[in-house]
Parts: structure tokens; C-alpha cells; sequence
């Protein structure tokens, strides 16, 4: 009751917080000068004759020279409950001039008969009792809005003892409005068991947390370690598994946060890509925006998950103008509609349009002067393309034709084409028409445009991939269905696979494969367990996983290079240069031409497909 009265008087005195803190101050300052005289002569009787009209003189021209200085130190700036130790180093050295004014004051009036017998160790007793009092009714408010009450709040565990451990808990003492409360942390390092971080106890280490959790009924878990791998979350899951938690939610990596600074808003639930991730990526900074920053970028597929995402790395670079392209209305509204509100002072445009339009898109080169290219507008979805290849080669191999000559055309700097692993002694249509459309660009010549191939395996959460796929089969109560027990592919999270391929594009310098390092393959029966697991249930149990048989065009392993490429390093520990050994000369263009026509014509798919082997000779058809 008495808390609720005094929440209400606190929040109408908000409206007027800087002068209320002036006046607060006021009174504080006086005090102290009163209370340093009391006990400099040992009794406030002998303050209240004699010397209460020697503080009332120092009185009234030492506060307005104390409240300016405040003023200087912008303590009135920050609210009172925000108090941390900068705002306490700024009182002490608010202080530390003030206090001095004092003596100057006594020896300006020395010969003033009020001055007389002034107790110059009165000084150093006012400095001290100003520090006091300044911090402490600040403190005060900052203890009173920590506290709120604990039915309202989640009792929580945070992994993590370190810097974002210690700035998410100092967050939560904040925000009177907090719907978490820690009990205590966790942390791998031993030595710091029994420390207290902001009054709060690290409880053990990870093993601890099954122990942990039970004994201090925890409801939820947020793992806060910044530079924590996937395999150190999946370590950290397995001991949160042997709980009854199902509330686990993660802090991104400190890359990934605004300025390095944790917040609640940053907390989010953990999801696949924390558990199957790898190592964080790190791009030069420098050598991407030389490509990037003040030019005029184009990129296909705009509305895509590769292409949507390239769109968001590209804004942060500045681009003069970043043109987004894509057949699909509502995937690039949403797109424009999130970058122009993310970042209002780029220019965007947005264009609907078909790559196989040559006229539409020789008017957006014509109308824009382009810089660069990233083609990421593709048909990808395998089974889907085995029943349509005439399809997946217009779209495939004629649209990145009718892009990639009109770059030259207009002079683009970079022409970079998204590439795939299935493209490597290709078992599909859409492997087939990825692998010829790399060689069409090998086989373009340009003396002012560099075009370059990047190759990369699945991405983790990208639409139409098996996360989706599978996580929609949980919603619907299961089965998930895979393909084989022993299938495995190769994972990146769409935002590492696209800032590899900026990279790479820095890179190249013209006709170049890069493929990019995708780490070890990763067994599909893990991802359909993890993802279950994630969804508070357990595999085989709550949900069945069950082997459906290969589809048409699958394999049960995918390749990054055929056996005859091999690769090159480069100065990027993560991308590799594909030695070429193609020899894409004009006969080879001519039949890559016939394809088109072929498609065009839609002739019988045996004879499609026959030609395509021929450009491809590594691609196992089963249909011809």
C-alpha cells in the first residue's frame, strides 16, 4: 500500500524530475555545510548561535556555484535511478571543486566580522558529507525502482558470468517493468563460483545447472555468453535437457548487438542456428566497403532469403543507391518496407520484374548507373525442378545470361553470382542449370567487369530448406520425414553465407569459383531431433521421425568440388578459390544458346535433358 502511494508520487514528480533534483540538491548541500560545522565544533547548539548566520552567508554563495558545477557534470541528466559508477566518479569530482569554493569565500570576507573563527577543516567534512548525500538519495532510488515485486517476475538463471552476463543483469535492475528476476549465474570458469556480480551469487559451474535449477525452482534459463560457439550451447543443452526447463532463450554473439551493449530487448529465443552454427565469421570491414559504400548496388532475387538478406548487410555499408529486384511482389515489399524503416536515409528503389524480361532489365542498368551486381534470383527447390526443367534453365541459365551480358554491357564493376553446392557432379535439373550457369559467366569476357561464381551449401532457416519443412511438420503433431538416416549436408546461417559472399566479392577479380568453408556436413536426423527438442518435445516420442525414401534428383551427400578442381586458399581463412577446368569456349556457348531454345520451344524433355548432360558431363540423370 505505502509502495503503491509512493510509485504514484514518484511518477507525477517525473514530469518535473531536473528542477526536483535541483531543489533535493539544494536542500542536501545546505545540509551538509550545517551538519560539517555540527561536527567540526562537536554540537549543534553551539552551530545554532554564533555560526548559523556564518553558514547562512557561506550558504547562500556556495549553492548556486554547487548546483552550475552539477549542472557542468550533466548530473541532472540522468535519472536518479540509473545511477551506476560514472554518475558516482562525476559527483566526486563535482565535489572535489566545489567544497574549495568554500575556503576561497573565507578568505575574500576574511575581514568580514560574519567570517570570524571560520573552521577551515569545515572543508574537507562538507566535501565528504556532499559526496554522501549527493549519491546517496540517488542510490536510494535506485535500490527502490530495482525492487519491484517478485510475483510479477520470472525467476531466471543466467549462463554466463562475464561481460553480457554482468550487462543484462545490470539492465534488469534497471527496468522497474523487468518480467525476469535473477537468482543467481552460472559460469565455466570455477573460480568464480560464489562471487557475487550486482548482489547476485554465480551458483557453479555447468554441470551445476541441474542441481541448480531445482534446488531455486528456476523457470527459465537465458544463456548470455557472447562469444559462445554452437558447440558450446549444444554442451550447455544438454545439461538444461536433464531439467524440466523448456523457457531457454539466448543473447546473439556481441558482433551482432548494438555498439556491444546488452539490453532485454536482445534476449530471443534459442533456435536452430545457435545449436548447429559454427564459428562467427569475421569480414574485412575496409575492403567490403570499398566495393559497396557510395556506389549503386543491384541485387536479384531481393525478396529471397539469400537475397533479402544480402539487401540488410549491404544497407549497413551505405551504398548510394541500393536497387532491389524480384518477380515476387509481397517477398519485396516486405523487404523495401524493412530496410527504407531501418534505414530512412538510403535510397531504395524497388523494382518488380522478371531477369527473363531483357528490356526491363536493360532499362533499370540504363536508368541506373549500377556498380555492382549480386545475383541471387534462382529456382532452387529440387523435386520441384525435376518435373519442370524447361522452367529451372529459362530461369536458371537464360536469366543470369540476360544479366550477366547486359552488366557488361553498361561496364558493372562485379557481377556476383549466387552459386551451390549441388552444382558439383549434379544429380538434379536445378544442380545441372546452377553448374551451367557458373560456366556461362566463366565464359563472358569483359574488360571492365569481374564476374565471379560463389558456392555454398544449404542454409540453415531459408525458405523451402528442410527447418522450415520440418518445423511445420511439429506445428501439425508429426511425423517429420527425412530421406535417408545417413543424409547429410552442409549448414551455414543465411547471415554468415552472405557475408562470405561480400567478401568474396571483394576477392575476385574476374572469372573466379569461390567456394566458401562450410565446416563438417551435419546429419539431417540431428537437425529433425534438435528441432523437436526446441519445440519442448522429444523425438520418437511426442513426435515420430520417419525415413521416406530419396526423392527425384537428391543425394544422400553433397560435394563443394568436383574430384579434378581442388582449390586454392586465399587471404580468407573461410573462402577458397576453385582451380577452373572447364574450357568454355564458343562452341560451348553456342550449345548453352541451343538450351535456351530448346527450353523456349518446349521441345521433349529427353532431348533437354540429353543436351544438358552434354554441357554438364558429371550430371547423373536418371531419366535419360
Amino acid at each position: 500500500m505505502i509502495k503503491e502511494k509512493l510509485d504514484k508520487l514518484f511518477n507525477a514528480a517525473s514530469y518535473h524530475k531536473k528542477s526536483l533534483a535541483i531543489g533535493i540538491d539544494t536542500i542536501l548541500i545546505v545540509l551538509s555545510l550545517y551538519l560539517a560545522y555540527a561536527i567540526r565544533l562537536g554540537s549543534i547548539e553551539i552551530v545554532g548561535t554564533w555560526y548559523l548566520y556564518q553558514i547562512l552567508f557561506i550558504a547562500m554563495m556556495i549553492v548556486p556555484f554547487k548546483i552550475l558545477i552539477f549542472w557542468i557534470f550533466r548530473l541532472y541528466h540522468i535519472s536518479f535511478r540509473f545511477i551506476s559508477l560514472g554518475e558516482v566518479l562525476s559527483v566526486i569530482k563535482a565535489s572535489a571543486i566545489t567544497s574549495p569554493m568554500i575556503a576561497l569565500i573565507a578568505l575574500v570576507f576574511r575581514d568580514r566580522e560574519i567570517l570570524f573563527g571560520f573552521p577551515r577543516s569545515v572543508i574537507f567534512i562538507d566535501f565528504f558529507l556532499t559526496f554522501f548525500f549527493i549519491t546517496g538519495i540517488r542510490a536510494f532510488f535506485r535500490l527502490y525502482y530495482s525492487g519491484p515485486s517478485r510475483k510479477k517476475r520470472k525467476d531466471i538463471l543466467i549462463i554466463g558470468a562475464g561481460s553480457a552476463g554482468e550487462q543484462l543483469m545490470r539492465d534488469m535492475m534497471r527496468s522497474p517493468r523487468s518480467s525476469f528476476l535473477p537468482v543467481g549465474f552460472i559460469d565455466d570458469d570455477p573460480k568464480k563460483k560464489h562471487t557475487l556480480i550486482h548482489g547476485t551469487k554465480v551458483l557453479g559451474v555447468m554441470e551445476d545447472i541441474p542441481k541448480v535449477v531445482k534446488k531455486f525452482d528456476i523457470k527459465a534459463i537465458i544463456i548470455a555468453i557472447a562469444s559462445a560457439t554452437s558447440k558450446d550451447i549444444r554442451g550447455i543443452m544438454e545439461q538444461v535437457r536433464k531439467t524440466n526447463i523448456k523457457d531457454v532463450k539466448v543473447l546473439p554473439g556481441i558482433s551482432d548487438l548494438m555498439n556491444g551493449k546488452v539490453t532485454q530487448k536482445d534476449i530471443r529465443d534459442i533456435s536452430i542456428e545457435d545449436l548447429l552454427g559454427r564459428e562467427p565469421v569475421e569480414i574485412d570491414l575496409k575492403q567490403v566497403s570499398s566495393y559497396i559504400r557510395n556506389k549503386t548496388i543491384l541485387v536479384t532475387g531481393a525478396g529471397g532469403s539469400i537475397g533479402s538478406e544480402l539487401c540488410r548487410q549491404i544497407a549497413k555499408f551505405t551504398p548510394a543507391k541500393l536497387i532491389m529486384l524480384d518477380i515476387g511482389e509481397t517477398e519485396l515489399f516486405d523487404i523495401d518496407r524493412e530496410i527504407k524503416a531501418e534505414y530512412p536515409y538510403l535510397q531504395i528503389l524497388s523494382i518488380v520484374g522478371n531477369i527473363r524480361d531483357e528490356n526491363k532489365i536493360k532499362r533499370v542498368f540504363k536508368e541506373n548507373n549500377i556498380n555492382t551486381v549480386f545475383h541471387a534470383a534462382a529456382y532452387k527447390h529440387v523435386p520441384l525442378m525435376e518435373e519442370n526443367p524447361r522452367e529451372a534453365i529459362l530461369n536458371n541459365i537464360y536469366g543470369t545470361k540476360v544479366v550477366a551480358k547486359i552488366s557488361s554491357e553498361f561496364g558493372v564493376e562485379r557481377f556476383i553470382n549466387i552459386s551451390t553446392d549441388k552444382a558439383v557432379n549434379p544429380s538434379s535439373v536445378m544442380g545441372a542449370t546452377k553448374r551451367v550457369a557458373e560456366n556461362l559467366i566463366l565464359g563472358l569476357t569483359s574488360n571492365s567487369t569481374s564476374f565471379i561464381s560463389v558456392r555454398f551449401g544449404n542454409v540453415l532457416g531459408s525458405r523451402g530448406s528442410v527447418v522450415p519443412i520440418f518445423q511445420e511438420q511439429i506445428k501439425k503433431g508429426g511425423p517429420i520425414t527425412i530421406t535417408d538416416y545417413e543424409m547429410k549436408r552442409y549448414f551455414m546461417t543465411i547471415p554468415e553465407s552472405v557475408q562470405l559472399v561480400m567478401q568474396a566479392g571483394a576477392m575476385g577479380s574476374g572469372s573466379d569459383v569461390f567456394v566458401l568453408d562450410m565446416g563438417d556436413p551435419i546429419s539431417i536426423y540431428q537437425v529433425a531431433e534438435e528441432l523437436i527438442r526446441l519445440s519442448g518435445l522429444e523425438p520418437d516420442k511426442d513426435i515420430p521421425i520417419v525415413i521416406s525414401g530419396k526423392r527425384p534428383g537428391e543425394k544422400l551427400f553433397e560435394e563443394l568440388l568436383t574430384a579434378e578442381e581442388g582449390t586454392k586458399t586465399t587471404l580468407h581463412q573461410k573462402i577458397y578459390r576453385a582451380k577452373i577446368t572447364a574450357n568454355i569456349d564458343k562452341g560451348y556457348l553456342e550449345k548453352i544458346d541451343r538450351l535456351i531454345s530448346l527450353a523456349r520451344e518446349d521441345k521433349d524433355s529427353r532431348r533437354i535433358l540429353s543436351l544438358l548432360k552434354k554441357l554438364v558431363p558429371t550430371y547423373q540423370c536418371s531419366t535419360i
